[in-house]
């Protein structure tokens, strides 16, 4: 299975926005730092999330982005469906010309499987993985970084 990095990114921001969901409207440019996700990759993939109803904008001061609903209403599938990407474990892109414009003899099988991903993304919400433990540790040292990054020090 190969899911590509605008797949990846756009699930480790949606995630990000629902840890972070408390403090109100958060910026892409918090989620760009605590993620190590280029800014303007991820004003692509927001603008594609925004088009897909996943998210609302806030503009002005103490602006940014919210989750257009309840995060438990919000599958992985459904984000990276949001930013055009597919789980396709099969080498022909599901298009059935893997040998010369032909169906491969396991085409059927890794489409299967495409299909069992997809199923199983389906069943997993970002309410759900927020409320994991292991994912709460890993946020909450992710916000004490980008804290700490923005305390001025003092200059000698």
């Amino acid at each position: 299975m190969r899911l590509t990095t605008k797949g990846r990114y756009a699930v480790t921001a949606m995630l990000d926005l629902t840890m972070n969901a408390d403090e109100g409207p958060i910026s892409l440019a918090d989620i760009s730092k605590r993620q190590e996700i280029s800014l303007s990759y991820l004003e692509q993939l927001f603008a594609r999330l925004r088009r897909a109803r996943l998210v609302d904008s806030v503009r002005g001061p103490g602006g940014g982005y919210l989750l257009a609903m309840n995060p438990d209403a919000i599958s992985v599938a459904r984000v990276i469906d949001a930013v055009n990407e597919s789980v396709d474990t099969t080498r022909c892109g599901g298009l059935s010309d893997c040998q010369q414009g032909d169906t491969c003899l396991t085409h059927h099988l890794w489409n299967e499987l495409s299909e069992q991903i997809h199923g199983f993304l389906e069943g997993v919400t970002l309410g759900q993985l927020a409320g994991r433990e292991e994912f709460r540790h890993i946020a909450e040292r992710q916000r004490r970084r980008l804290d700490d990054d923005q305390i001025p020090t003092a200059s000698p």
